[in-house]
Parts: C-alpha cells; sequence; structure tokens
C-alpha cells in the first residue's frame, strides 16, 4: 500500500459470533488521502461507528485488512496496535470523555504525557497552544462542567490533536450539539484537513453536514452502498 495513502481498508469484515451470527460490517473497501475530509453515513445500525472503531485500530476484524500510513496493521500486536492509536490516530467522540476532575489543559497534556516525547514543560506548552488555536485558550484552567458543549467538544479536539496524528476520526462528534456549533465543529474539521494536511474522517447522521465534507461513504447493513 503507497505511503501516499493515510488510511486504507480491503474487504473489511466484522462479524459477532453466536448461534446466529451478526455481521456489522460486510467486505468493504476504502481509502482515505492525506488532507481528505471524509463523512460516512448512513442509516442507524448500518455499521458506522463499527466501520471507524476497525479503521481506528479499537477493534479486530473478522476478515480484511487496515492499512494506516501504508503499515499492514493485521499482524499487529494489541501493544502495537496501542501504540499506533497513541502515536497516529486522534479520536472524538459523541460523548468528549474528558475527565471531570481534571482542568481542560489537563486533560489535553494526558495522551502528550502517555506518548512521552516531550518534558512536562512541552508537554504544557502544546496542550496550551492546541486551545488557543481552538479559541479556547482563557478556558484553559476551567474544569470541564464549566463550559458549553460546543466548547468541551473543541477540548476533545484539541486532545486528538495533542500528539500531532496525521489522523482524525470522528464517531459522531456533534450528536448532542445544536446546529450552529455542530456547523462550527464540522468547521474546524475542514480547516485541520485543508489547512494542515490532515485526514479527517467523520461518522454522522446530518446529511447537511455530511455534504460540507470532501466526499460522502454512505453504508447500510454494513455495506458501502454510495460513494459521492
Amino acid at each position: 500500500m503507497a505511503n501516499e495513502v493515510a488510511l486504507a481498508a480491503r474487504g473489511l469484515t466484522r462479524e459477532l459470533p453466536g448461534p446466529v451470527p451478526v455481521t456489522l460490517v460486510r467486505g468493504v473497501d476504502l481509502t482515505v488521502a492525506p488532507g481528505e475530509f471524509v463523512a460516512i453515513t448512513g442509516p442507524s445500525g448500518s455499521g458506522k461507528s463499527s466501520l471507524l472503531y476497525l479503521l481506528g485500530l479499537l477493534d479486530r476484524p473478522t476478515a480484511g485488512t487496515v492499512w494506516l500510513a501504508g503499515e499492514d496493521t493485521s499482524g499487529l500486536s494489541s501493544d502495537q496496535l496501542a501504540e499506533r492509536r497513541l502515536a497516529r490516530i486522534g479520536f472524538v467522540f459523541q460523548f468528549h470523555f474528558l475527565l471531570p476532575e481534571f482542568s481542560c489543559l489537563a486533560n489535553v497534556e494526558i495522551p502528550i504525557r502517555r506518548l512521552g516525547r516531550l518534558d512536562p514543560a512541552a508537554a504544557r506548552r502544546r496542550a496550551q497552544g492546541l486551545l488557543e488555536a481552538l479559541e479556547l485558550g482563557e478556558h484553559a484552567r476551567k474544569l470541564p462542567e464549566q463550559l458549553s458543549g460546543g466548547q468541551r467538544q473543541r477540548v476533545a479536539i484539541a486532545r486528538a490533536l495533542a500528539n500531532d496524528p496525521p489522523l482524525i476520526l470522528a464517531d459522531e462528534p456533534t450528536g448532542n450539539l445544536d446546529s450552529r456549533t455542530a456547523a462550527l465543529v464540522f468547521a474546524t474539521f475542514r480547516r485541520l484537513a485543508r489547512e494542515e494536511g490532515r485526514s479527517v474522517l467523520v461518522v454522522t447522521h446530518d446529511t447537511g453536514l455530511a455534504d460540507t465534507a470532501d466526499r460522502r461513504i454512505h453504508l447500510v447493513d454494513g455495506r458501502v452502498v454510495g460513494r459521492e
């Protein structure tokens, strides 16, 4: 798989075993280029989140392969997968999952300290810089509960960017936001793709927001049935 491909999947399938097996993802092929903003849409239960978890190395496929920056991840150990996630992928979820007892600044610092490439002072400077870039610098010392829903989600985006990952994966990141704030979050994703060259893959039920992406992939019953 060529290095100019940020993320790729071939024949990706996820099946839950049991007396009656349930197939969540069925033979999905896709490719995401560096700096591309892609939306994944589909009805509830179509396998959108299951596909994102496979692409983000949070779950292992029953069949098929995921390539991350040209690397075949199928033979990696659990520890190696965790290292790739920490270093190369930023995750944003519908629920921000910020730790309530820590300040916004400390929340953003957590993945930086886990990766261990920066000393504490440099980690703090980077976290502060990310918050300022998302217009949250003045809120750095506040607890998450002191912020609005949109501000919390922007803190979550800052945390996703903490280790400078080339790939951002977001699962219904605007599901709990009003339409204006949701549009601002999507505008942030577009900027990350177009100005910073990051690849962004977003699962969303909002087709209006999905239309603002560079490309849309539509799932039904775990299969890709449309690409726009």
